[in-house]
């Protein structure tokens, strides 16, 4: 009998404790719209997903205008194992963007990256 009076008491009180959590996130994301605070983080989520442009991707990899592409290969190969040894993951993926964003550019273009 007390087993059961004690587990009647835990599944009302995780109701009760349920719904309350519930209305406090409700309460959470209306008062979000009204400050604008999520459309301020939807924001920030847009401007950190911006594409690398090509004249950032030709700094990081330190090449000019008119680089071939062989030449970009070499560059990204030095500088992309050059990272792996130091341990840098945030500098080889930068290094690996950058590269992405070139040979998009250049298939655009009509190159031939490989």
């Amino acid at each position: 009998m007390a087993a059961r009076i004690l587990a009647n008491l835990l599944v009302a009180g995780s109701m009760v404790l349920g719904r309350a959590v519930v209305q406090a996130y409700q309460k959470a994301i209306l008062n979000a719209n009204k400050t604008g605070v999520a459309q301020e983080a939807l924001n920030n989520m847009q401007r950190v997903r911006k594409a690398m442009t090509e004249q950032e991707a030709r700094l990081i990899l330190g090449i000019g205008e008119k680089t071939t592409w062989e030449e970009i290969l070499q560059k990204y190969d030095a500088l992309f194992e050059k990272n792996a040894k130091s341990g840098s993951f945030y500098l080889q993926s930068k290094v690996h963007r950058a590269k992405e964003c070139l040979e998009a550019a250049y298939q655009s273009k009509g190159g031939q990256p490989s």
